[in-house]
C-alpha cells in the first residue's frame, strides 16, 4: 500500500498549465454556439452544413453498428446517464480526487441543463413539433465527461501545456464524435445540432472546473475540512 500524499494544496479540476488555452478554447467556442443558434432558430429542416454529412431521404443506419447508436444513446439517457456518472466518480474518489469527482459530476449536469434552456429558445425541431433538436444534450454530456476525464488525466500524468491541451481537445472531440455520430444515425439530431452541444460543453466544462477549485480553495481559506 502506499503512504500518504504528502502536504501540499490538492489536486485541482482543472489542468493549471493549459488553462489558458482552455480559456480561449472556450471563449471561442461560445460564439459558435450563438451564431448556429441563430442561423436555425425556428427550423424544421436539415441546414446547408448539415447536408454534407447526411441524406435526408436514407434510412438509418443498419445492423450492427445500429445497436452500437443505441448503447451510446442510452449512455446519455437518464438511466444511464446516472449509472455512468456514479461509476465515474466513484473512480475519481478511489484515486483520490475529489475536486475531479466534483466536476465529474456536476460538468455534465450543467452542460445538459444548459442545452435544455436554449433549446426552446431556438426552437429548432427534427421530425415534428415538440422535437426541439438544438443543442443536442446528448453530446454536450458525453462531451462534459470526456473533457472532465481528460483533465483528470492531464493532472495525474502532470502533463505540459501543449501535451494537456492537446489531451483535452483530442479526448473531448473522440467523445463528442461518438456521441453525436449516434445521434445523427439515429435521426434524433442534424449534424449542427451536435456541434452546438460539443461546444457548449466546451464552454461551460473549463468554466465550471475553475468554479469548483475556486470554491474548494475558499473553503480552504476559511477553515472548512476539505479531503485531499
Amino acid at each position: 500500500m502506499s503512504g500518504p500524499e504528502p502536504d501540499g494544496p490538492p489536486p485541482t479540476a482543472l489542468h493549471g498549465p493549459s488553462r489558458a488555452w482552455l480559456g480561449l478554447a472556450s471563449v471561442l467556442a461560445a460564439p459558435v454556439v450563438a451564431v448556429l443558434a441563430f442561423l436555425y432558430a425556428d427550423h424544421s429542416e436539415p441546414g446547408t452544413v448539415d447536408r454534407w454529412f447526411i441524406d435526408p431521404t436514407a434510412d438509418s443506419v443498419g445492423q450492427p453498428w445500429r445497436r452500437v447508436a443505441l448503447a451510446l444513446d442510452f449512455l446519455g439517457e437518464p438511466a444511464g446517464s446516472v449509472a455512468l456518472v456514479t461509476l465515474l466518480v466513484a473512480g475519481c474518489l478511489l484515486l483520490r480526487r475529489p475536486r475531479a469527482a466534483v466536476l465529474v459530476a456536476a460538468g455534465p449536469v450543467v452542460s445538459v441543463v444548459a442545452t435544455t434552456l436554449i433549446k426552446p429558445v431556438v426552437g429548432r425541431t427534427i421530425h415534428g413539433p415538440g422535437n426541439l433538436s438544438y443543442p443536442s444534450g446528448h453530446t454536450a454530456f458525453a462531451t462534459s465527461l470526456a473533457i472532465a476525464l481528460a483533465l483528470l488525466a492531464a493532472g495525474l500524468f502532470r502533463l505540459g501545456r501543449t501535451a494537456g491541451f492537446a489531451l483535452v481537445l483530442g479526448v473531448a472531440l473522440a467523445g463528442g464524435a461518438a456521441m453525436g455520430w449516434a445521434q445523427v444515425a439515429l435521426g434524433a439530431h442534424y449534424p449542427t445540432d451536435v456541434l452546438g452541444g460539443w461546444c457548449t460543453a466546451l464552454v461551460l466544462v473549463p468554466a465550471t472546473a475553475w468554479l469548483v477549485d475556486r470554491t474548494a480553495g475558499r473553503m480552504c481559506g476559511a477553515g472548512l475540512p476539505v479531503r485531499r
